[in-house]
């Protein structure tokens, strides 16, 4: 009885052994997956809240590849300052977009770092968020694709990205930058161009003065008033209307609208701008018109700046357009006298429209830590 019972229970006992044996195999599996649950929750960027105001429009420019977050963010502004990006590691994307100048750099044309100028002038990088064609001539439809051009050409940063991704996999720190932006520690060049755009895309200026205005919490001063009228107002002397036609290309919130114009700086272009880009004839000295956000701390004007004041621009708008078959229409016969040839601004217009333009300096953009050097 005793061997019998043995027999019984043996297999009774070998039946448990196998159920905790796959008990075991069950948990570690259970653990597995919660751990790399946790490993992927970690590698989720959280979305980046974009704020501006209702007034800015929600026609905003962010590819469905390359959503904004706030891991994406924080990459994208440590390598906005990386001077490992270029040959000779002296400068990065700060050098020539300065946040104290509204993000350009105070130069007429920018020098590389083969010590030659820049063909064209540095723009301001500000509410990019709602631009469609970037750099003066719109050769690019993303930021994505604008942030190559500058790091890649011999004359401004003058390093391929082949090399700029080398360095960065040698840099203590970014793979996991990367990881946490892209869920990925891989560093290449498609990433670099994204977290660039990212952090871009995050330089809203909207606290200037005009803007607290829109909002119905400041007060203009009579001139700043008498400026925004002259400003956004065509001439229509026979109606005893008079305007200094800035508000065609810059008016609306944004101070920009997405066109490209001949304003008459040439009768002869120099250079042809969008022409070279779109190919056709009429575009022959047409440029993007730019915003006009912190327009008093970012001269020199003009894609050339060829102007180094506001002043100068005013006169140039006022008195010295030059025709050519190009030449916008908004500029072709606008006088604030009946038979004029120029808008003829008087001399205490122009000190009004200047206290507007003022108006939008945005001190809280330039001294956002959020848009500063990391390091």
């Amino acid at each position: 009885m005793k061997r019998s019972a043995q027999i019984r229970t043996g297999p009774v006992h070998r039946g448990h052994k196998f159920l905790n044996v796959r008990w075991l195999i069950l948990s570690i599996f259970v653990v597995c997956f919660l751990i790399s649950g946790l490993r992927f929750a970690d590698n989720k960027a959280e979305p980046y809240p974009l704020v501006y105001p209702a007034n800015f429009g929600g026609r905003i420019n962010v590819p469905s590849n390359n959503p904004t977050t706030r891991e994406g963010v924080a990459l994208g502004r440590k390598l906005f300052y990386e001077k490992k990006l270029s040959a000779d590691n002296s400068m990065s994307c700060g050098t020539c977009h300065r946040q104290k100048l509204a993000f350009t750099d105070g130069l007429a044309f920018s020098v590389g770092v083969d010590k030659s100028l820049t063909s064209r002038n540095s723009m301001s990088l500000v509410n990019l968020l709602w631009v469609r064609n970037f750099f003066w001539d719109g050769r690019s439809a993303s930021l994505e694709d604008q942030a190559v051009f500058p790091m890649t050409n011999e004359h401004e940063m003058g390093q391929s990205l082949e090399t700029s991704v080398r360095k960065l996999q040698q840099t203590p720190g970014y793979r996991e930058m990367f990881r946490k932006a892209f869920g990925e520690g891989d560093i290449d060049a498609d990433k670099i161009r994204k977290a660039l755009a990212q952090f871009e895309r995050t330089l809203i200026s909207a606290d200037s003065p005009y803007d607290r205005y829109l909002a119905g919490t400041y007060q203009p001063t009579p001139q700043e008033l008498r400026g925004m009228n002259l400003f956004m107002d065509a001439p229509a002397p026979e109606r005893q209307v008079r305007g200094a036609n800035c508000g065609h290309c810059h008016g609306g919130p944004k101070t920009f609208k997405e066109l490209f114009h001949n304003n008459g700086l040439d009768a002869e272009p120099a250079d042809s701008g969008r022409e070279v880009v779109s190919r056709q004839a009429e575009d022959k000295g047409r440029f993007r018109v730019p915003t006009l956000r912190n327009i008093a701390l970012t001269a020199p004007y003009m894609h050339d700046g060829r102007f180094g004041t506001l002043d100068e621009v005013l006169d140039h708008y006022n008195e010295h357009i030059r025709d050519s078959p190009t030449l916008s229409s908004f500029l072709k016969g606008v006088s604030n006298e009946k038979g004029g040839r120029t808008l003829m601004l008087t001399s205490g217009e122009k000190a009004d429209i200047l206290a507007f333009l003022n108006m939008l300096t945005d001190t809280t953009f330039i001294n956002n830590p959020a848009f500063s050097d990391p390091d």
